[in-house]
C-alpha cells in the first residue's frame, strides 16, 4: 500500500525504498502530517482504521492521542519495522493484508464506528472507495490522500465535467469534501500528478435502500457508458424515452446533467 513519511519526524523506522508495484510515494512535508492531523482531529476514543501506514509518520501522531489504531499494510517489509515502532503502544495493531479484501466490520465492536484514513495509490483507490461504501454504516468518517482528480470526482455536481459514476455513488451515501491540495514536491518521490485531501461523511441514512442499490447503480452505470450520448440512447437497453419521460426527466439530456434525486427516480422505473 501508499505511505506517509514526513522526513523530519522521528518513526524510528530504516528507511524503505518506494515500490512502484504497491503504489508508495512517501510524503515528507511535515505541514502536511499537521494539516492532516487537524483535518482528521484525532480523539482518545477513536477507534481508527489506517490504510498504509508504511513508515509510521502519521501513525505516530494518531497514536500520541491515545486512540486505539489498527494499520493495514500490504508490504510484508514494513511489518517488522512497524511493529519494533509502535508496538509499546498499548492501542496499536498491525494487520498484515490487502486493504481491498481486508474483513472491516469485525473491527467495528461495541457499537463503536470506524475512523478510516489513508494515502491511497490511484490503482486501487476506486475499488476501495466502493468496497468501503459498503460498510458505511459501520463508518464515522474516512478521509483520504487521492490523486485530484479523483477527489475532483468525488466531490463534483451535476453538470460537472467530473461528474460521473464514482461522484454519483459515493454522494448516495457520503457527503463529500475536498479538503486541501498537495503538490508533488510535497512527496519522495514526487509523483507525476497533484494530490488532495477528501473527507466522506456517510449519511446517517441512505438516499437509497441497501436492497435498491444494484439496480440504482445498473441505471447509473449504464447511463454513463458513454458520456456524450443522449439518455434517450444510453439508457435504451433499460427504459424507453417514454419511461424516462414519465420518471420526470427529458430523455435528450445526457447523464451528466442529472442530479442523484433523479437517477432515483428513473430507478423507480426499472420494471
Amino acid at each position: 500500500m501508499s505511505e506517509y513519511q514526513a522526513t523530519a519526524l522521528k518513526t524510528h523506522i530504516p528507511q524503505h525504498r518506494a515500490r512502484k508495484r504497491f503504489g508508495q510515494n512517501f510524503l515528507r512535508d511535515p505541514s502536511i502530517i499537521d494539516g492532516l492531523e487537524r483535518a482528521i482531529n484525532p480523539q482518545a476514543t477513536d477507534r481508527i482504521v489506517e490504510i498504509g501506514p508504511g513508515l509510521g509518520a502519521l501513525t505516530r501522531v494518531l497514536l500520541d492521542t491515545g486512540c486505539r489504531l489498527d494499520a493495514i499494510e500490504l508490504d510484508r517489509d514494513l511489518t517488522t519495522p512497524l511493529l519494533a515502532a509502535f508496538s509499546i503502544y498499548p492501542g496499536f495493531t498491525l494487520h498484515s493484508a490487502d486493504a481491498l479484501g481486508f474483513d472491516y466490520a469485525r473491527l467495528a465492536v461495541g457499537g463503536k464506528r470506524l475512523r478510516i484514513v489513508g494515502n491511497l495509490p490511484y490503482n486501487i483507490s476506486t475499488p476501495l472507495i466502493f468496497r468501503l461504501l459498503e460498510t458505511a454504516g459501520i463508518v464515522e468518517d474516512m478521509h483520504f490522500m487521492l490523486q485530484l482528480e479523483v477527489v475532483q470526482r468525488l466531490t463534483a455536481e451535476p453538470g460537472d465535467r467530473h461528474w460521473g459514476r464514482l461522484g454519483v455513488m459515493t454522494q448516495l451515501s457520503c457527503r463529500t469534501e475536498m479538503l486541501f491540495e498537495v503538490p508533488p514536491e510535497a512527496f519522495d518521490p514526487q509523483p507525476k500528478v497533484q494530490s488532495a485531501i477528501v473527507r466522506l461523511t456517510p449519511l446517517a441514512v441512505p438516499r437509497v435502500p441497501l436492497s435498491e442499490r444494484q439496480q440504482f447503480e445498473r441505471v447509473v452505470t449504464t447511463a454513463f457508458s458513454q458520456r456524450r450520448k443522449t439518455l434517450r440512447n444510453t439508457l435504451k437497453p433499460l427504459l424507453s424515452s417514454d419511461v424516462i419521460t414519465a420518471a420526470g426527466v427529458d430523455p435528450g439530456r445526457r447523464a451528466e446533467t442529472l442530479s442523484i434525486d433523479e437517477f432515483i427516480s428513473l430507478t423507480a422505473q426499472l420494471p
